[in-house]
């Protein structure tokens, strides 16, 4: 996922949920209280990896919905490692 958005010069930030408290209770804010994880949580996962644009304005996680969000190609097979 890294090399795909970055070979579209998507400027991103990693978060690393298990790097400390901090970036795991942001995340279960997202997590426990927004719409978009309403089914995934229905279905057991945990709904990661996500994408939050803009501090939450939205919260997307497959390969089709970055691509169109972000208006890049959906080639991210090419840079699976």
């Amino acid at each position: 996922m890294k090399a795909w958005l970055s070979a579209h010069n998507v400027d991103f930030t990693i978060i690393d949920i298990s790097t400390g408290m901090l970036p795991l209770k942001q995340f279960l804010k997202y997590r426990d209280t927004r719409e978009e994880f309403a089914s995934i949580k229905e279905a057991g996962r945990v709904g990661l990896p996500c994408i939050v644009i803009n501090k939450g304005e939205k919260i997307i996680f497959t390969p089709d919905e970055i691509a169109e969000e972000l208006g890049i190609p959906n080639d991210v097979a090419n840079y699976r490692q």
